[in-house]
């Protein structure tokens, strides 16, 4: 067995595919009306779509898992993520870990908890 994708909710897919195609340079590779498939195996799904099939609200910002992405310049990065998103919020800003690693962590448009790191 091997997995294939990791699917978030977004309430604006167009606005998340931006998001995702604007920070990370993750491309479109199918549209399914709602369920829209990314490069590197990110999917978005409509929030209406995803509370019919789970019959219960969506919680965002739940804090619960996040989405691991590495850059090697970082900070070149963090200034992309501030010119083009000021209003991000963040759980922390840049960092570095005893191990030497730069880390940042902040939510996504729709509360997905996303982290940025250098390769470690």
């Amino acid at each position: 067995m091997k997995l294939k994708n990791v699917l978030i909710v977004t309430k604006d897919i167009e606005r998340a595919r931006e998001y995702y195609k604007n920070l990370f340079g993750l491309e479109m590779i199918l549209d399914n009306d709602g369920n829209m498939i990314l490069t590197e195996g990110l999917v978005l799904q409509d929030e209406k779509i995803w509370k019919s099939f789970i019959h219960r609200e969506v919680a965002f910002e739940n804090n619960s898992c996040e989405l691991y992405f590495e850059e090697r310049d970082i900070e070149a990065f963090i200034e992309k993520l501030e010119r083009l998103y000021p209003e991000t919020r963040y759980v922390n800003r840049l960092m570095t870990h005893s191990w030497g690693q730069k880390v940042v962590r902040f939510y996504d448009l729709d509360g997905n908890l996303i982290e940025v790191g250098t390769p470690a």
